[in-house]
């Protein structure tokens, strides 16, 4: 159910799901188009202090990033397909400017990890995220949401990683406190892929 921590057990189902869905899922990015976004790990000394209270369940809307020029204004529902375990993305020919969020997880906002992903490009070109190497520690990803409040993230870690060892619990694992993972693609392009996956992990501060 959206906007709860999954239990241990159910968790461990999912995430071993997963352990190949982030791998195939954030690969629909596209070819010869802008080169390899080159961002490379950072991250702060810890989490944020728990300075903020958590907000009540509540679906997101859109999201935004200043650093980045991001200013989406729609959210596209993904889910895990139960046959591949493979999670979903936004549809690269009509949703290609718009994130996604998980379905499974929590709301942005609510206790537990929210977990949203957006394109770096598809085969049409540049997409939402086309300027994320301007994206450093620190900066803030808004998420409004439906009951007219937006949750706002501080980023404290950026990693990128080969979609072969994406670190399938370090994301979706459980946390006690309201946290944000936004998945993109990066690296260069093999086999018509991104080889890497961007992953922004952030904290909710307001």
């Amino acid at each position: 159910m959206p906007g709860t921590v999954m239990p241990r057990t159910r968790r461990m189902i999912v995430t071993t799901a997963l352990t190949l869905s982030v791998t195939g899922a954030l690969a629909a990015c596209g070819a010869g188009l802008p080169p390899d976004p080159e961002v490379g790990n950072a991250s702060a000394a810890a989490p944020v202090a728990d300075t903020a209270t958590a907000l009540p369940p509540s679906k997101p809307t859109g999201m935004k990033i200043d650093a980045a020029g991001v200013d989406a204004k729609r959210m596209v529902d993904l889910t895990v397909d139960a046959a591949t375990g493979e999670l979903g993305v936004p549809d690269a020919d009509t949703d290609a400017d718009s994130p996604g969020w998980w379905t499974g997880g929590a709301t942005p906002g609510e206790r537990g990890v929210s977990v949203l992903v957006a394109h770096f490009d598809t085969r049409h070109g540049p997409a939402l995220m086309k300027d994320v190497k301007k994206i450093g520690l620190g900066d803030l990803i808004e998420v409004p949401r439906e009951d007219g409040r937006t949750a706002r993230f501080r980023i404290r870690e950026i990693e990128a990683v080969d979609k072969k060892h994406f670190p399938t619990e370090k994301v979706y694992g459980e946390t006690p406190r309201p946290e944000l993972r936004l998945l993109t693609c990066g690296g260069e392009i093999k086999d018509g892929h991104r080889t890497d996956n961007v992953i922004f992990y952030a904290d909710l501060v307001a």
